[in-house]
């Protein structure tokens, strides 16, 4: 199934763990395409350094909880911690959408609940999918106009 995921990070060399994320990816997985690295703002009021954000799509087989923790046990390799809710971090992977499925579980939402309203997932993502649907809200080029 086709795997839509996030990356972010903004502490520490966000830029070469970014790479290890990517690399480790696709050790884990049929990584079919990565986008280019964009720097965004963090969404949240807390004070922290600005993020690079990009998606890697890639193709896998797992079912969806293991893919999480596949993304989990990535993370945790990159010392993140999770402290505080849109903190500052290492690094944080995030599945956004798995083929069609669709899950409103306590341990997994699919699609990611706010992909729809965050121009760091959408950019990144239509950058190499300019044709993508997000399937609880449709077309990720219409979305895109519809931000602020």
């Amino acid at each position: 199934m086709k795997a839509v995921i996030s990356l972010g990070a903004n502490i520490g060399d966000p830029k070469a763990q970014m790479d290890i994320a990517v690399a480790l990816l696709r050790e884990a997985l049929e990584v079919t395409a990565v986008s280019e690295y964009f720097s965004t703002k963090p969404v949240s009021d807390i004070e922290q350094p600005d993020y690079l954000n990009a998606i890697c799509i890639a193709e896998s087989e797992l079912p969806a909880l293991d893919l999480l923790a596949v993304l989990h046990g990535i993370e945790k390799s990159l010392g993140r911690e999770r402290l505080e809710r849109w903190g500052p971090r290492t690094i944080d992977l995030d599945l956004i959408q798995y083929g069609s499925l669709l899950s409103s579980a306590d341990e997994l939402t699919l699609p990611h609940p706010r992909a729809h309203e965050r121009r760091f997932v959408l950019e990144p993502w239509h950058s190499i999918d300019p044709e993508a649907i997000l399937l609880t809200h449709g077309k990720i080029s219409e979305l895109l106009e519809q931000l602020p």
